[in-house]
């Protein structure tokens, strides 16, 4: 693995978060708040020290990206990119120190959602846009980004992509990855334009309107409210919110394909239907299980039991209402969700939805084959046949999943948090979620968790976006080998 390129691909990207964060700046100068100071502070040393390790390292420049290299860039600068986005927050005091700053940056660019901001209203719009908008970014990805943007990475692009979007098979919508990543990122625009507009036509105003338009297109969760959707009371936006947490919880493929011209794409995806009859089936055993238990109307039990399913199951984490009091059963079944995640090739995070379709189906070959053990059958989807080394690799990543799962959830009841605290913060986080239950539920935060609980979750936040390998093949020392 060439360090030298590698550092000298990351400050290109550090270069183009730099720019992004003129965006929170302009909105700080308008509303003349305190902001401007530590974002113009942020806008120079993030465009210094990326140009810095462009320029130093630029020799090192080679003809082609290896695998290795690829994702060491996508882990590398992802969390550069959660490092430079904490020096806003951290120069403006809008935490105490540094730690809690980078938990709420790293929290924004790994679309989770997770917040250790107490008062969220009371902190300057600039602070709070760059906020949501690093939910943005990171939704569709910086590195999908630079790739459609930046033709300097037009070179060893496919290994960036691979390293970087969500799901076990990676679509490739066109010959040339830099045109693919421009695809999906006109997809992700048009949807957040349309989202926006929907929004400001149901009263927010710009700001708000753009903000949350972030936190939803991104599956991401951030509000600049402190009651999230809830502070607003109104149907109009919920639905405007359920409708665009189901098109960022689906695979932009799809949607690819569907403006195009083909209709029928979703329905003929097996991924899609599987998504959409999960939803359905978890909604309506919601809605019955809150139904004169806790909402004395039923439209009132639909309303926001669809909003809560579907912002759990797409990973966005929105909340409506204090699912915390709730029957058990529905807590029960938002906590599968936050497992079973959105479809592959989306922004959500979690397992996702293609992964566990294809371990239910290898799992009944195995039965089937203990019924007839003469019997040559292979696991299909969409009648084309998964091979062997695709599906040891899901198995692999789920044993890793629920592994680490465990493990983290053990250290985070080390630190003295309670047993529910800690499986649904470890859930939470390398779910990409944001809300759990106990001490982090949808009417709380990750503040009081203990420090070293923190850089845990800002960990298990990385691991869940970058789909788990791409984190821990730093750690194996034959990747740094020749």
């Amino acid at each position: 693995m060439r360090i030298r390129y590698t550092l000298h691909v990351v400050g290109i990207l550090i270069f183009f978060l730099g720019l992004t964060m003129v965006f929170p700046l302009l909105f700080g100068l308008y509303y003349q708040d305190e902001s401007v100071v530590p974002l113009l502070k942020s806008i120079t040393v993030t465009l210094g020290s990326g140009l810095a390790l462009y320029f130093l390292f630029r020799g090192a420049k080679g003809e082609m990206m290896s695998h290795r290299e690829g994702m060491g860039v996508v882990a590398i600068g992802w969390t550069a990119a959660g490092f430079f986005g904490a020096l806003p927050y951290y120069w403006g005091g809008v935490f105490d120190g540094f730690s809690d700053a980078f938990f709420e940056s790293v929290s924004g660019f790994t679309t989770t959602g997770a917040s250790v901001m107490a008062q969220i209203e009371v902190v300057s719009r600039g602070f709070l846009f760059w906020r949501n908008l690093t939910q943005w970014l990171g939704g569709m990805g910086i590195i999908v980004l630079s790739l459609a943007i930046l033709p300097l990475l037009g070179i060893g692009g496919m290994q960036l992509y691979k390293a970087e979007v969500p799901g076990p098979v990676p679509d490739k919508l066109k010959p040339r990855i830099r045109d693919t990543a421009m695809v999906l990122w006109k997809v992700y625009v048009l949807f957040s334009a349309a989202e926006a507009l929907l929004l400001m036509l149901g009263g927010m105003d710009l700001f708000e309107a753009l903000c949350h338009t972030f936190g939803t297109t991104a599956t991401a969760g951030f509000s600049t409210r402190n009651a999230s959707i809830g502070s607003f009371h109104s149907p109009y936006i919920d639905t405007v919110i359920i409708l665009f947490m189901l098109l960022g919880g689906i695979n932009f493929s799809l949607h690819y394909q569907c403006l195009r011209g083909d209709l029928r794409a979703f329905w003929r995806n097996p991924e899609f239907r599987f998504f959409m009859g999960a939803i359905l089936i978890f909604f309506l055993a919601v809605t019955f299980n809150i139904y004169h238990t806790v909402y004395e109307t039923l439209s009132g039990a639909i309303r926001f039991g669809a909003f809560q399913v579907i912002s759990i199951i797409t990973t966005t984490g929105y909340t409506t209402a204090d699912f915390e009091k709730w029957p058990p059963l529905s807590q029960s079944i938002l906590l599968f969700c936050m497992f079973l995640g959105a479809s592959a090739g989306s922004t959500g995070g979690a397992m996702k939805c293609l992964r566990i379709m294809l371990l239910l189906k290898h799992s009944y070959k195995q039965l089937f084959s203990l019924i007839h053990p003469h019997a040559v059958t292979q696991v299909k989807l969409g009648g084309r046949p998964i091979s062997d080394e695709v599906l040891h690799s899901i198995w692999g990543y789920f044993m890793l999943y629920l592994g680490l799962f465990i493990l983290c959830s053990f250290l985070l009841a080390a630190m003295g948090v309670d047993v529910v605290t800690s499986f649904a913060a470890v859930a939470a986080t390398i779910g990409n979620i944001g809300p759990g239950l106990g001490l982090v539920g949808p009417t709380d935060n990750y503040a009081h968790i203990p420090l070293l609980g923190k850089w845990l979750l800002i960990l298990c936040m990385l691991l869940g976006r970058l789909e788990i390998y791409t984190v821990l093949i730093l750690f194996v020392p034959e990747f740094w080998r020749k």
